[in-house]
């Protein structure tokens, strides 16, 4: 069914857009927008989309595009991998009497279609391999989210995650680490993904 108010097509910004009052451009522009609202790369929100950024950078995937808010997966390479991303960080911006224990929701959804405005009947996993980003830093004076050194990364098929006789709802660290998923570092993060999804077809 076409809707009288389709949706939007998503175009990608160069930051130097100016806003505009009454068809006259002025001095305001999109990069300042950006930078007011997601420098804190340490808050949940915005870590979660650099989490993204990161596994797309180390998988390849072309980022020339715009992030799809509503798709029903992350990413997805080249050769049609669909990866769920989840992230985590023992630190956080506000003050903490301890580091935070870790843990990834893995809880099916229902994907939302934007052409129809409409929600998928059940929830369901519709990726091929979730990987799990931990900020893995522990001191607050040298914390940087865009040092790569201070990730590390899990790698789970979809099909292993759903297949679980514990919780389908959230995953713990200890568990991943039981489970050898691993940590991977960010060069070695493709290769885990490649090597989980074709084991995952070797086994049907």
């Amino acid at each position: 069914m076409k809707l009288p108010f389709p949706a939007l097509s998503r175009k990608r910004l160069a930051g130097t857009e100016l806003f505009t009052m009454k068809g006259r451009k002025t001095g305001i522009n999109v990069a300042d927008f950006w930078a007011w609202s997601v420098s804190d790369l340490m808050s949940n929100a915005t870590r979660g989309r650099l989490a993204e950024f990161i596994v797309a950078k180390a998988m390849g995937i072309s980022t020339d595009g715009v992030r799809d808010e509503w798709a029903a997966y992350d990413l997805i390479t080249e050769n049609g991998i669909k990866i769920e991303v989840k992230s985590a960080a023992f630190l956080q911006t506000w003050a903490q009497r301890r580091a935070s224990t870790i843990s990834f929701s893995i809880r099916p959804a229902r994907a939302w279609e934007p052409e129809t405005n409409r929600l998928a009947e059940k929830p369901e996993r519709l990726t091929d391999v979730y990987v799990f980003a931990l900020l893995a830093h522990m001191d607050k004076s040298t914390i940087d989210p865009t040092n790569l050194d201070q990730w590390e990364f899990y790698v789970m098929s979809t099909r292993d995650i759903c297949a679980r006789k514990r919780s389908q709802h959230s995953i713990a660290l200890n568990s991943l680490k039981i489970l050898k998923a691993g940590p991977y570092s960010f060069r070695e993060l493709k290769n885990a993904v490649l090597v989980v999804v074709e084991s995952t077809k070797s086994h049907g």
